[in-house]
C-alpha cells in the first residue's frame, strides 16, 4: 500500500467513520437511518419506557469518579456525510444526559476537528463543576483552522499547544481526563508523560490515559505518571482487549472506557442481511460488515435480541449490561445523536444478570466466531503501537 492510500484511508477513517455507537446512516430493509433503526425504548417491542429512565450508578476510573455510563460526543457535528444534525438538539442531548444523572462526556479534538469540543462546551457551561469530560491530542490537527494532516504530532510542545485550544473550545480551565489518541511512533512515551505533568502541574489536566496503544507502552507510560483510564475498542463484537489490555488495566490499578460498546449500531439490531452501507459509512470498509461475513455474523445479533427478550429489555440495553458486568471499573461511553437512544442507552445501567445468567450468556458468546477484520490494514495500523525507547 503506498503512503498517499494509506493516510487518505486514515483521514477517511477520522472524517467520516466517528460514529462509532448507536448511530449511523443506513438505507436498506426499509431504514432511513439509525433514528428508525435501533429499537425504540417505551415501544411495543422494548418492554421499557423512558419516562423515569435516571443512571444513579457510579464507577471509579483509577480516582476518578464518573456515572456507570457516559456519553460520547464524537459524532455530533454530522453523523455521516449525508446528514448534519441540528445543534440546538445535540446540546439539548447533553443537557438531559445530565440531567438523567450522566456526568462522564468524552470528545476529542480530532471529532470535527475541533467541532464537538465546542458544542459540548457549550452544552455543559451551567454545570461545569458538575460533570467529567475529557478530550483527546495526537492526530495530525492543525491546531487554528482544524485541518487534518497526514501521520501523528505528540511532541511536548504540541500537545501544550493542543490542550490550550481545547480549553478554550471546550469552554473550561481544565480537562478531567485527557488521552493520547494513538501513540505516536515518533516519540518516546516518557516525552509525553513529561508534557502531561507539566499541564497537571498548571492545572491543566487532572487525569491522563492512552488509547489504543502496546502494552509495553501502557506500562512505561503509568510508571512514568499514573494512567487513569484507557480507551480502546471493546464490545460482544470486538473481544480483543481481554486478550491483554485488561490484565493489565487490573493489575495497574488502570480504568477502561469502551469505544464502540455497541459494535457500531451492529449490536442494536440496525443492521441485517439487506442492509445497504451509504457512501461514506465506514463500516462499508470493515470486512465483518461484508454480506458474506455479516450472514454469519448476524448470529450475536439473535442472540443479544433473544435475551433482550428473556430480560424485557431493548439490544442495546444488553449488550451495555455485558461490559458493565465484565469489571466494576468498566465504563462505556456510546455515542449517538438521537434523544432516544441515549435514554435507552442510559437504562442499560438498570439491567443485570444473575450469576447463572452471565455464565449462560458468556457460554453462547463463546460459541459464536465473528469473521472478519474490525478495520482496514490502514487504520489498524495506528492501534496497538509501541512507542520508541528514550
Amino acid at each position: 500500500m503506498t503512503k498517499t492510500l494509506f493516510d487518505a484511508q486514515r483521514r477517511k477513517f477520522f472524517g467520516t467513520s466517528m460514529a462509532v455507537a448507536s448511530g449511523a446512516a443506513v438505507i436498506g430493509s426499509g431504514l432511513g437511518g439509525c433514528a428508525q433503526a435501533q429499537t425504540q425504548p417505551g415501544s411495543a417491542n422494548s418492554g421499557r419506557s423512558t419516562a423515569a429512565v435516571q443512571i444513579s450508578a457510579r464507577r471509579k476510573l483509577g480516582q476518578l469518579e464518573v456515572s456507570s455510563i457516559g456519553l460520547g460526543v464524537q459524532n455530533m457535528h454530522r453523523t455521516y456525510q449525508t446528514i448534519v444534525p441540528a445543534r440546538p438538539e445535540m446540546i439539548d442531548i447533553i443537557r438531559t444526559a445530565y440531567e438523567r444523572g450522566v456526568t462522564f462526556f468524552d470528545t476529542a479534538e480530532a471529532y470535527g476537528p475541533h467541532e464537538c469540543e465546542r458544542i459540548l462546551g457549550e452544552a455543559i457551561a451551567p454545570f461545569r463543576d458538575k460533570v467529567v469530560i475529557t478530550s483527546k491530542f495526537g492526530w495530525n490537527i492543525d491546531l487554528k483552522t482544524g485541518a487534518r494532516g497526514p501521520g501523528l504530532i505528540s511532541r511536548p510542545d504540541h500537545i501544550k499547544l493542543a490542550v490550550e485550544g481545547s480549553l478554550k473550545r471546550l469552554r473550561t480551565d481544565r480537562i478531567d481526563l485527557l488521552y493520547q489518541h494513538r501513540v505516536d511512533p515518533q516519540v518516546p512515551i516518557e516525552d509525553v508523560a513529561g508534557a502531561i505533568k507539566d499541564l497537571m502541574a498548571q492545572g491543566k489536566v487532572l487525569h491522563w490515559g492512552l488509547s489504543e496503544m502496546g502494552l509495553k507502552t501502557l506500562r512505561r507510560a503509568h510508571a512514568e505518571q499514573p494512567v487513569t483510564a484507557v480507551q480502546s475498542e471493546y464490545s460482544m463484537l470486538w473481544r480483543g482487549p481481554e486478550k491483554g489490555v485488561l490484565p493489565v488495566c487490573e493489575e495497574l490499578g488502570i480504568g477502561f472506557v469502551p469505544w464502540s460498546p455497541l459494535g457500531v449500531g451492529f449490536l442494536t439490531g440496525a443492521i441485517d442481511e439487506k442492509t445497504n452501507f451509504a457512501d461514506g459509512d465506514f463500516r462499508k470498509t470493515e470486512t465483518r460488515f461484508s454480506s458474506e461475513n455479516r450472514a454469519h455474523n448476524l448470529a450475536l445479533v439473535q442472540l443479544v435480541k433473544t435475551w433482550a427478550e428473556r430480560k424485557n429489555t431493548t439490544p442495546a440495553r444488553i449488550a451495555l449490561a455485558w461490559l458493565l458486568a465484565q469489571k466494576p471499573w468498566i465504563v462505556p461511553i456510546p455515542g449517538t445523536t438521537q434523544m432516544a437512544h441515549m435514554l435507552d442507552n442510559i437504562g442499560a445501567a438498570e439491567v443485570t444478570f444473575s450469576s447463572d445468567e452471565l455464565a449462560a450468556l458468556h457460554a453462547a458468546l463463546a460459541g459464536i466466531t465473528i469473521q472478519g477484520e474490525r478495520l482496514p490494514p490502514a487504520v489498524q495500523a495506528f492501534s496497538d503501537v509501541e512507542a520508541p525507547l528514550k
